[in-house]
């Protein structure tokens, strides 16, 4: 799954930026170009729009009256050279705020902002196909939460076993357990969060998913037989 994208820009190059990152960025599908709010406005009729890039300063309409002006918006992500509009920008409930210039690194954490927030939407409406981004070996992952056998707190690092594959994050176990379906998947010990539906079986202290025994802590355990006896 792709989030279908638009950009409501005035200025040429800030266009031509915002397209590159973009281009460069897998979980994002562009849908088109605006100048201006009107444009945009009749983007939204024909599109499945699900963010929008939107500078506050512009002709006729600026960002923040526009949005204002939708029943129903989009994700909003705000791109502005002014920082005085900063709590205005919050007010409508904006994903973030973007201040120009702004690198590929800052644009990313904006839109990292957006899949979480599109993420656990999906999960609340009960749609299928989360996912969660994670960041190992200087590439960026989409990782659905059906492939995710398991997670191994690792010193500084999480190991994220999945089927075939164990990606190595630089984050905390808190962090990701967060962005995890709380009825998918449970913290059983503290160096280990598991996908329950990959429990082959629990012998003693240990579950086995795939070909791995995973330890289980006294509370972890208690927490775990509860779960089970609900599903």
């Amino acid at each position: 799954m792709k989030i279908k994208c638009i950009i409501v820009d005035d200025e040429p190059l800030s266009q031509d930026i915002l397209k590159k990152y973009i281009d460069d960025s897998p979980m994002l599908e562009l849908a088109g170009i605006c100048f201006d709010a009107f444009e945009a406005n009749d983007l939204l009729q024909e599109n499945n729009v699900q963010l929008i890039f939107l500078d506050i300063n512009m002709p006729r309409l600026s960002g923040i009256q526009f949005v204002k002006t939708l029943s129903n918006p989009p994700l909003i992500i705000f791109i502005t050279a002014y920082p005085e509009y900063a709590i205005e920008g919050f007010e409508v409930d904006a994903v973030d705020y973007l201040l120009k210039p702004f690198s590929y690194a800052r644009f990313l954490k904006a839109v990292n902002k957006a899949i979480e927030k599109i993420s656990l939407a999906n999960l609340k409406s009960g749609q299928a196909g989360g996912f969660i981004l994670l960041k190992s070996d200087k590439k960026l992952f989409r990782v659905n939460f059906d492939d995710i056998n398991y997670l191994q707190s690792y010193g500084d690092y999480i190991k994220v076993f999945t089927n075939g594959k164990c990606l190595v994050v630089h984050d905390t176990f808190k962090h990701i357990q967060e962005q995890l379906p709380s009825k998918e998947f449970m913290r059983i010990h503290k160096s280990y969060i598991i996908s329950i539906s990959k429990i082959q079986y629990l012998e003693g202290n240990q579950v086995k998913i795939g070909n791995d025994l995973i330890p289980v802590a006294l509370a972890g355990k208690e927490s775990l037989l509860k779960m089970l006896s609900k599903k």
